[in-house]
């Protein structure tokens, strides 16, 4: 099989492979992303249909939403500029 040695498809693949690297650690099967690049918001799913009861500020512009004591989505801002 042939490398692929573009820079911005080696970019993709390259930011692919880190983030499989950290959903693989997550306590969950599934994982649904979103992300609203207008608004720069991410939205991270674990389990369709969400159907959240509350949601819960745990950090700065990070939002939990849960079901009972279940967390079922994140809901993080300016989901660009974080690390």
């Amino acid at each position: 099989m042939a490398t692929v040695k573009e820079g911005p498809t080696q970019d993709l693949v390259g930011n692919c492979l880190a983030l499989a690297a950290r959903v693989t650690k997550l306590p969950t099967q599934h994982v649904w992303l979103d992300y609203d690049k207008e608004a720069n918001v991410l939205y991270i799913s674990f389990r369709r249909p969400q159907r959240a009861t509350r949601t819960v500020e745990v950090g700065d512009d990070v939002l939990a939403r849960k079901d009972g004591s279940d967390i079922v989505g994140l809901t993080i801002l300016d989901a660009s500029t974080r690390q």
